[in-house]
């Protein structure tokens, strides 16, 4: 597992897509970045979770008080992150933002959905920075200011422009992999307060 970072409070790695952030059912979901990790730091303890077909920025907390501040952190939106993705089409805007409340889609979990009446509030920013016209897709850079189950690919969806290479929400939009990377991260320190930045260039 590449670490970008340690020290005595948390562990930053760089997840490979394809592999779990934590463990699944069954023995052939044990294989996970949060066991990996637990390999090389026997106390790193999980604090937020990136999608099996998802690469980039994660974070883990080194002993329980490291991780009670990171996960307050995240609750108090003092974490700042960024991705890149491909998404279909040519977004027409530059930039905008996408504000859908979101629900699971209980009878087709693990899919979640735009639910207008029972979902939770879900903010995306978004920046277009490039246009393929060749291959009509938009590479963009993505804010999820809400850290909803699979925010970005429902939104992305949900105003005509998927992920290229998403399967369980645009299968007809296929590619080798999810074009979805965690590309930066900044989070405070649990001893220390100050910000930390981190960042991962996209492998796509």
């Amino acid at each position: 597992m590449p670490v970008l970072y340690s020290d005595d409070a948390i562990v930053v790695v760089d997840k490979p897509a394809g592999l779990l952030a934590v463990a699944g059912r069954g023995d052939t979901h044990r294989d996970c970045v949060a066991t990996r990790v637990q390999d090389q730091f026997a106390d790193a303890l999980v604090v937020h979770r990136l999608d099996q077909a998802t690469s980039g920025l994660l974070v883990f907390a080194r002993g329980m008080a490291a991780q009670r501040f990171l996960n307050q952190a995240f609750a108090d939106r003092r974490v700042e992150k960024r991705y890149i993705a491909v998404v279909a089409g040519l977004l027409a805007d530059d930039r905008g933002q996408i504000d859908l409340p979101l629900a699971a889609d209980w009878p087709n979990r693990p899919r979640q959905q735009v639910d207008a009446n029972g979902g939770k509030p879900s903010l995306t920013r978004w920046r277009a920075v490039s246009r393929d016209p060749s291959a009509c897709t938009t590479r963009v850079e993505l804010e999820p200011v809400t850290g909803r189950s699979h925010q970005l690919r429902v939104h992305l969806l949900a105003i005509g422009h998927p992920i290229v290479g998403d399967a369980l929400y645009a299968p007809a939009v296929p590619a080798p992999r999810l074009m979805l990377h965690a590309c930066a991260l900044t989070v405070p320190h649990p001893q220390e307060g100050r910000a930390l930045n981190f960042s991962s260039q996209a492998p796509f």
